[in-house]
C-alpha cells in the first residue's frame, strides 16, 4: 500500500484508532519527524497530547544495522537483529568508538532539546500511550522507546503505522498491547519509498511546534 502523504495516512490510521479509543486518556508520542506528522492526525482526533521521543542511532563502520540506540534521558538500547554472539564481537572490536558515539549522541540530543524535554513522563503517565511512526523497517526504534517507558507506568501500550515489514511486526507483537498498522510488506525499502510526497516540515519547526503543545498541555 502506497499513501499520498504521511497526512493522508495519519487521517486512515486515526480513522480506526478512534473507533476503540475515543474518550479514553491517550498520550501519542511520535518516534520521529515523520512519526509525528503521522501521530498529529491520530492525537487532534483523540483530543490527546502529542509528544515525541528523540533518539538517535549509533552505527558502526561496515554494518548494515545501527548497533545501538540512545534517547533523550540517556536510556541505551542494543539492537536485538544482532546476536548475542555478534554483539561480543562489535563490542570487543568498537568498544571506544562506540563510547564515543554514545557521548556525541548525546549531546546532539541535548542540543536538540534545547531547555525543555519533548517528553515529559507526568503527561503519558497513567495513559494509553500510542507509539507512531511513519515506517518500520525494523524493530529498532521501538526497543528504544520501551526502554525509555520501563520505568512509567501506564494502562496500555499501543503502536500504530501505516507501513512495517514482516520482522517489525513481529517485534510489535512482543512490545505492544495492541498494534495498528496498515500495510505490511515482505521486501520493506525505504520509508519515504511507500509515500508519494514528503511531507516533513524542517526538524527544528517540528521540536518548536511540540515544546509548544508541552507546555499548552502543562498549563492546562
Amino acid at each position: 500500500m502506497y499513501f499520498k502523504s504521511r497526512v493522508e495516512a495519519g487521517r486512515k490510521l486515526a480513522d480506526h484508532i478512534v473507533r476503540k479509543y475515543q474518550g479514553q486518556q491517550c498520550a501519542v508520542v511520535g518516534l520521529s519527524d515523520g512519526g509525528v506528522m503521522v501521530g498529529t492526525q491520530i492525537a487532534t482526533r483523540l483530543h490527546a497530547v502529542l509528544t515525541m521521543l528523540l533518539s538517535e542511532a549509533i552505527e558502526l563502520p561496515r554494518e548494515p544495522e545501527a548497533i545501538a540506540g540512545v534517547n533523550q534521558d540517556g536510556s541505551f538500547s542494543y539492537n536485538n537483529a544482532y546476536s548475542p554472539g555478534e554483539l561480543e564481537d562489535l563490542l570487543g572490536e568498537y568498544h571506544t568508538l562506540i563510547e564515543q558515539e554514545k557521548m556525541q549522541k548525546m549531546q546532539d540530543l541535548q542540543r536538540l532539546q534545547g531547555r525543555k524535554s519533548l517528553i515529559r513522563k507526568e503527561l503519558v503517565r497513567d495513559r494509553t500511550i500510542i507509539l507512531v511512526s511513519d515506517g518500520l523497517g525494523n524493530g529498532f526504534s521501538l526497543d528504544v522507546a520501551a526502554e525509555f517507558l520501563k520505568p512509567i507506568e501506564y494502562k496500555k501500550l499501543v503502536i500504530a503505522t501505516p507501513v512495517a515489514s514482516v520482522r517489525a511486526v513481529d517485534r510489535m507483537h512482543i512490545l505492544a498491547d495492541e498494534i495498528f498498522c496498515l500495510s505490511v510488506v515482505e521486501d520493506y525499502i525505504s520509508t519515504d519509498h511507500y509515500y508519494d510526497v514528503r511531507d516533513i516540515p524542517p526538524h527544528d519547526m517540528i521540536v518548536r511546534a511540540i515544546e509548544e503543545i508541552v507546555e499548552h498541555w502543562n498549563d492546562a
